[in-house]
């Protein structure tokens, strides 16, 4: 086992930042912890974040010298994917996430960028090997939360665009700040997992502010861009009928929702949170019944939501 296992311990920060991978201090994760005297000055934040994994070229770099590689942390790959999007699907699993999903079932990939390295070139080349099996289909980028890793995603997605390649982002929208409008551009179809609609019940799921998801899930609405939303239904935690029915009224007053999808709470990452030596907190939580998510969907129907 790796070091940087202990860090994935639980503290007691009351922010809901679990991790001390993810600094409590940092305003780009959303953390609302007050900033004490001995708070560390943002330069010093700034130098430190981890969504930026290579430099950025510099402006006046000499025509005979190659800019760095854009370089990403990858957690797995699934060739031939068929959940993430439409179609056959290259999935590409980032690490890194500042989320801290009560049932995340990649718990290793939580905290700061980790793990494999690889470079946007090796990643195209890869990804075209398969073009024949994926070209009804495309390429998805998930996590982990992949707009931790700003600069790669963008690269990939771009160089995939140029090879006539669809593109899907799949997100919590919490980071959806560090998006410019040019690299949604590169982006054919974003996953927004909306969590819940309650600001409480979304920090308790998840242990950060709701807001920023919100706040992205307009902005993509307001640029027309197509999204598949996605709500995970967890007994006793996400199934409050009122939190249910605050997420179908968002995802009605939203444009370019092609599709919603309920996804019933399952436990087959269960065994990862006893292999990091964390405690896995619905291990009495059962899976939601066929009734229950009827029941769901019920709702999202009465607030005009078509379903799949």
């Amino acid at each position: 086992m790796d070091d940087r296992i202990p860090s994935l311990a639980h503290h007691d920060c009351n922010s809901g930042a679990s991790l001390n991978d993810c600094c409590p201090r940092d305003p780009s994760i959303g953390c609302d912890r007050d900033r004490d005297s001995n708070a560390e000055p943002q330069s010093r934040v700034a130098e430190r974040r981890h969504d930026v994994v290579s430099p950025q070229p510099r402006e006046n770099t000499p025509a005979d010298v190659q800019p760095e590689p854009v370089r990403g942390f990858i957690h797995s790959v699934e060739t031939c994917g068929t959940v993430d999007g439409p179609g056959l699907r290259y999935v590409m699993f980032l690490s890194g996430c500042p989320l801290r999903c009560q049932y995340c079932h990649n718990p290793d990939a939580q905290g700061k960028p980790h793990g494999e390295v690889r470079t946007a070139d090796s990643v195209i080349e890869e990804v075209l090997r398969y073009r024949n099996f994926i070209r009804r289909g495309g390429l998805t980028i998930s996590g982990g939360e992949p707009m931790m890793q700003m600069e790669f995603v963008h690269e990939v997605f771009r160089r995939a665009k140029a090879e006539g390649i669809h593109t899907a982002l799949d997100t919590s929208g919490f980071l959806g700040h560090r998006a410019s409008d040019e690299m949604l551009e590169s982006v054919d179809l974003v996953l927004l997992d909306i969590k819940g609609s309650d600001p409480q019940i979304y920090r308790e799921t998840t242990g950060v502010s709701l807001q920023p998801t919100l706040d992205f899930a307009r902005r993509l609405s307001d640029l027309g861009k197509s999204m598949w939303i996605r709500f995970v239904l967890v007994p006793g935690l996400t199934d409050d009928e009122s939190n249910v029915r605050g997420v179908a009224q968002l995802v009605a007053g939203l444009s370019g929702v092609e599709r919603v999808e309920i996804l019933p709470f399952h436990k087959l990452g269960e065994s990862k949170y006893e292999q990091l030596g964390m405690r896995y907190q619905l291990h009495q939580t059962p899976e939601p019944t066929d009734e229950q998510v009827a029941r769901c969907r019920e709702i999202f129907a009465l607030e005009g939501v078509t379903m799949h």
